[in-house]
């Protein structure tokens, strides 16, 4: 079985191909870093017209990279939300026209499913039922995985997802966008223990996040110290220090509610260091194992659409050809596919 995937939410366009015997035969994902960048963030309309440009191109690139043809696709998968509308709408109409005209079924995934299975494709999978950590660019959420389509959140970002709040002290740091990568490098360069921020929602019971209290006292902070030149590296140190913690205490908190003996940790900033390096030694101390996406499937890609949509293709016949985008879609509302 051969499942093409198309990935349209935001600002990178992503296309996979799935092959249920060889698993990704080809993948290709182009990003739009560059044409967002002098912004400081995605500009919804520049996005949508990047990805009318870029979709077959690199579907085309792709098929022809794994060396089979078009005609061998036996299903399409693509992102149906959440995301920007009209991202999405670029994906999932060129997906709908190609299954129609090559008459095989074609299925909208949920993004965030999509980033939940992505350790799928690693050498070593977990097993379902496991505990999910997925911090993304939009989302920031603890979800207790019962099987595909079984998602209990247990928490989640009451305002800017980690992510966005990288994203953010970026741009108080001057180090322009994505802001991840960046606060990261920089935080390497920085003093330990010259400053202590918060670990927000941590004295209080529950698995929820919330980072806006965190953004502001990264600002005051360098409001305060905004003649010292070495203060950039030291308050991109302890915000690091400060997210990874809180990450660290709300799993330990998880893992302990649930009993879960895995943890699976996806999305965009999963490729952190620090948090990876946290992560790993709260699994041994806990007798856990953690699961992590291949760095370059830690983004958005097609190949978690791709095999997401492999997942449940294979045990349904696809959605009617009228197609819906929801930009708006909690993880929760997902049924399991069925038996």
């Amino acid at each position: 079985m051969l499942i093409l995937g198309i990935e349209t939410s935001c600002d990178e366009t992503g296309i996979a191909l799935f092959d249920d015997t060889h698993g990704i035969v080809s993948h290709a994902v182009y990003s739009q870093v560059e044409i967002h960048a002098e912004y400081g963030g995605v500009v919804p309309e520049l996005a949508s017209r990047d990805h009318v440009r870029k979709t077959l191109p690199l579907i085309k690139q792709t098929i022809v990279e794994a060396g089979v043809k078009l005609t061998d696709v036996d299903g399409i998968a693509y992102t149906a939300g959440p995301g920007l509308v009209g991202a999405l709408l670029v994906g999932s109409s060129i997906a709908r026209s190609l299954a129609f005209a090559l008459d095989v079924p074609a299925l909208g995934i949920h993004h965030m499913e999509g980033h939940l299975l992505s350790p799928m494709l690693d050498d070593n999978p977990p097993t379902m039922p496991f505990l999910a950590l997925l911090v993304s660019g939009g989302h920031t959420m603890l979800v207790n995985v019962e099987g595909l389509g079984c998602y209990e959140i247990l928490g989640e970002s009451l305002d800017d997802a980690a992510g966005e709040a990288f994203d953010k002290v970026a741009k108080m740091l001057g180090l322009g966008y994505p802001g991840g990568p960046a606060v990261e490098k920089l935080a390497k360069l920085g003093t330990p223990g010259r400053f202590r921020f918060p670990r927000p929602m941590t004295n209080r019971p529950g698995l929820d996040f919330s980072f806006s209290g965190l953004k502001t006292y990264t600002l005051n902070t360098l409001n305060e110290h905004q003649n010292d030149p070495s203060v950039a590296a030291d308050v991109a140190h302890a915000f690091v220090e400060a997210v990874v913690d809180t990450f660290l205490i709300k799993c330990t908190r998880a893992i302990k509610q649930t009993g879960l003996s895995a943890l699976v940790v996806s999305g965009g900033v999963s490729a952190n260091q620090q948090l990876r390096l946290g992560l790993s030694d709260l699994g041994k101390k806990l007798g856990v194992t953690v699961h992590y996406p291949r760095f370059e499937f830690c983004t958005d890609n097609g190949a978690m659409i791709a095999y997401a949509g492999y997942r449940r293709l294979s045990a349904s016949a696809g959605e009617p050809l009228a197609y819906k985008v929801r930009p708006r879609w909690p993880l929760n509302l997902l049924q399991p596919p069925p038996t």
